[in-house]
């Protein structure tokens, strides 16, 4: 933190007093009394400027940092999946917070925007909201905070909350949709250019989902059109980073690639959904571009 300093004994603003000196009751301290006072000074000085700006400055020396959303795992933890997915982004560039189990709950989604990830991979259970019986067009994203009717009563009510299971047997669990996400009152910050990969079922089925994330900001989205099962999704995602981390394909490319049914990972086996992209503008882009990241060219090609 750079300090502007001011000559002995002046004040901002006004001339130097022609007679300066220290105060008479201090020049009768102890050496070493009056070396611990001058420290203090200095610390309360360098605190209120600390202060006045708002925080300490950010460090600029640090990389990107991305974020891997692990819902499921208090469920299906899959730890050859993240140590994977991890060091892929790491080896990218990236420097990778881990969030797991039920510290994935409702106040969790309220502060992601704030946390400033450049990319955030969400390995988490979605679906569509079902009322009598019948499928709406919402999506829901599941965290792992167990379904009350009691609380947070106006979100329920204007639906940026919604509940659903994981299966039967299963408690029911608050989920979040894209009116949270939208809404300035249930989610605060913003996404600076982020891209967003889900790999919750059905969570690009109806576009409301990639929407409110774009519209908050994010750069791109990718997510299934269907139900998929896990073990399915835990070994496509993988196959999709490597194509945007280290083959450099565009969007487009490399979903083409991870649905190519005999050069990649092909449709869910199961439900035969498949991997979309939202907005289409963004097929055409690396995902280096959309990071807006600088490389140094040796070493970015040496990986």
């Amino acid at each position: 933190m750079s300090k502007r300093k001011l000559k002995k004994g002046a004040r901002p603003g006004q001339p130097a007093r022609k007679q300066g000196g220290v105060p008479g009751f201090i020049r009768r301290l102890p050496w070493y009394a009056r070396l611990g006072l001058g420290t203090a000074i200095v610390g309360v000085v360098v605190l209120a400027v600390v202060l006045v700006a708002g925080g300490y400055p950010a460090d600029t020396t640090a990389g990107p940092r991305a974020a891997i959303v692990d819902q499921l795992y208090n469920l299906q933890p899959n730890p050859e999946f993240v140590a994977n997915v991890t060091a892929q982004l790491e080896d990218f560039g990236f420097e990778v917070d881990l969030y797991q189990g039920d510290e994935i709950d409702v106040s969790f989604y309220r502060g992601l925007a704030r946390r400033g990830h450049s990319l955030i991979l969400f390995r988490v259970h979605a679906g569509l909201v079902i009322s009598n019986g019948e499928a709406l067009d919402r999506t829901l994203l599941f965290t792992n905070e167990e379904y009350s009717t009691g609380r947070y009563p106006t979100e329920q009510i204007t639906a940026r909350l919604g509940r659903g299971s994981a299966g039967e047997g299963h408690p029911m669990m608050f989920g979040i949709t894209a009116d949270f996400v939208s809404s300035r009152t249930s989610m605060s910050g913003t996404f600076d250019d982020t891209v967003i990969i889900m790999m919750g079922c059905s969570a690009l089925y109806y576009d409301d989902l990639a929407r409110a994330f774009i519209g908050r900001g994010a750069s791109a989205y990718l997510g299934w059109y269907g139900s998929v099962l896990l073990h399915y999704v835990d070994e496509a995602t993988p196959y999709l980073m490597r194509q945007l981390c280290f083959e450099e394909a565009t969007i487009k490319e490399a979903v083409d690639r991870t649905m190519d049914p005999e050069e990649g990972i092909g449709l869910d086996p199961r439900y035969k959904a498949g991997l979309r992209y939202y907005p289409e503008r963004i097929g055409d882009r690396t995902l280096a571009e959309l990071l807006q990241m600088v490389f140094d060219t040796e070493e970015h090609a040496a990986k």
